[in-house]
């Protein structure tokens, strides 16, 4: 599929800087364009490639002011980054998509599958799986018995669907293993990453929400709650009843304790520890464990003092028992 810069502008809403019949077939990062190829730019750490890029189209945003004359068509609009993502999206949707269930691929006879589903080799339906219209499961996926699937969900290569949650209870000869007797629910457009374990619930329902993406390597404890379009991060590590809101972010390898809350449009940093429940709607938390942004930067300033107070601490201890001695001297 070829389409001009015309094209393009009249379908994102932009304006065409140069040759409006200029025509791409691809895309490509700004720093590896090439002739017949679309890229963008808005992070300004990437502004240097634009004076040299090969590509034919360069998306834009409006306010970007160049120092030198460019090769390049370019394609100004309110925000680059989102154009380039809907012009993917657009492009992504006109190739064709595989249906149907491979030959290699097991489904239980008691599994109920949707129209214009793609089912992976080696993936595995369980008893009494549903799966929803349009879902698409890759390879090695593996849902167990009794989960339901919604429409047009992804699921990555390696994910794990309603494996038994981690359920012990202690006794005098070691732990005994709590049933795992509930289900995984998945609703519609939800899309998880490649070997993500999303785990069935001790009783009732483990519940991803619509619209929630998972990153890959992600876990999620039994009787989990991810509320509507909150997307996170690989690695990221929830605990058992970890009930997190709508529209929240969550960045690699955050952690949450069990049995907390996490309100709507929460903002998590890398690497942040969540040990209790949230404030409210727009919080942003970084470090571990979690706190406001200001708190953390002050005591990280204080953490990297340390050596230096604990020095002036052993001059002023120094001096302090000088003083005493001149005093009792003094007496």
């Amino acid at each position: 599929m070829e389409f001009t810069a015309k094209q393009i502008a009249d379908f994102i809403g932009g304006r065409v800087e140069g040759n409006d019949q200029t025509a791409v077939h691809t895309f490509a990062k700004i720093e590896e364009g090439k002739e017949g190829a679309i890229t963008f730019l808005s992070n300004p750490k990437y502004t240097q490639y634009i004076y040299d890029t090969q590509a034919s189209i360069v998306l834009v945003n409006e306010d970007l002011v160049l120092e030198h004359p460019v090769s390049a068509t370019l394609i100004r609009v309110k925000n680059a980054y989102e154009c380039v993502a809907k012009l993917m999206q657009m492009y992504a949707t006109a190739l064709p998509k595989k249906t149907g269930i491979d030959s290699l691929a097991f489904v239980a006879p008691s599994a109920q599958i949707g129209k214009d589903v793609y089912i992976g080799p080696f993936t595995y339906i369980g008893e009494g799986v549903k799966v929803g219209d349009g879902t698409r499961i890759f390879p090695n996926v593996t849902i167990y018995d009794g989960c339901q699937i919604g429409s047009n969900v992804t699921i990555h290569a390696g994910a794990v669907i309603g494996a038994d949650g981690f359920g012990f209870a202690p006794n005098t000869d070691g732990y005994e293993k709590i049933p795992q007797l509930g289900i995984v629910i998945i609703e519609d457009n939800v899309e998880i990453g490649a070997n993500t374990c999303v785990d069935r619930s001790t009783m009732g329902q483990t519940i991803i929400h619509k619209g929630v993406k998972l990153d890959n390597l992600i876990q999620v404890a039994h009787n989990c709650e991810i509320g509507e379009n909150t997307v996170m991060s690989a690695q990221v590590g929830m605990a058992g009843s970890t009930k997190i809101g709508s529209w929240c972010m969550v960045g690699g390898q955050a952690g949450f304790s069990g049995h907390i809350h996490v309100a709507d449009k929460t903002n998590v940093g890398a690497q942040c520890g969540v040990i209790s429940n949230t404030k409210g709607n727009g919080q942003t938390l970084i470090g571990s464990p979690a706190m406001d942004p200001k708190d953390f930067f002050k005591a990280k300033a204080l953490y990297r003092r340390l050596p230096e107070m604990y020095k002036e601490i052993g001059t002023l201890r120094k001096e302090i028992e000088e003083l005493k001695n001149i005093v009792k001297e003094s007496k």
